[in-house]
């Protein structure tokens, strides 16, 4: 667990794309991410309580 976690570090050190995505919470083995990867991002943030703006009368 500790080596997993030391190469997961090292990736978000350098920078490169692998890291990028594990810093950003995003699969990093090619998967799609328009759809799915729910497990990844976490729960799904509600849009509540947004007011529609007055339109022109």
């Amino acid at each position: 667990r500790r080596f997993t976690a030391m190469n997961i570090r090292r990736l978000k050190e350098i920078q490169c794309y692998r890291g990028t995505r594990h810093i950003a919470g995003l699969p990093c083995r090619g998967q799609r991410t328009k759809n799915n990867c729910r497990t990844l991002k976490g729960k799904r943030v509600a849009v509540a309580g947004k007011k529609k703006a007055p339109g022109p009368r």
